[in-house]
C-alpha cells in the first residue's frame, strides 16, 4: 500500500499561515463565496499560482508562500490541490467554468 512521505516542514509559521487561509476559504461556511470570487475574476481553481496573485485566498497569502522553500510550496499546492478536489459535487457541478481543465 502506498505511503506518502513525511517531509519535515522548515518555516513552520508561514505554511501554517497558507495552509490556514486554503481551509478557511474551502470550509463549508465560505466555500460558496470563494468559488463565485474565483469565477468573477475569471480564474481556473487549478492555478495555484493565479488564485494566490489574485488575492482570493486572502491578503498576505501569496507573501507568506513565496517565503517558503520549494519543498514546502509543493506541499502546499498538493494540499491545495487534494483539498479543492473534496468540494461537494453539486458546488462543482455550479461553478463548472471553475473547475474545468480546458
Amino acid at each position: 500500500m502506498y505511503e506518502q512521505a513525511t517531509i519535515a516542514v522548515e518555516n513552520q509559521q508561514a505554511f501554517n499561515a497558507v495552509k490556514s487561509a486554503i481551509d478557511t476559504s474551502f470550509s463549508t461556511a465560505k466555500v460558496a463565496d470563494f468559488l463565485k470570487s474565483l469565477d468573477r475574476s475569471k480564474l481556473r481553481i487549478r492555478e495555484f499560482e493565479d488564485v494566490l496573485r489574485a488575492g482570493a485566498l486572502g491578503a498576505g497569502v501569496e507573501q507568506n508562500y513565496k517565503s517558503l522553500n520549494d519543498g514546502d510550496q509543493g506541499m502546499i499546492r498538493e494540499y491545495y490541490l487534494s483539498t479543492l478536489e473534496k468540494v461537494d459535487l453539486a458546488l462543482r457541478g455550479k461553478f463548472l467554468k471553475v473547475y474545468a481543465y480546458y
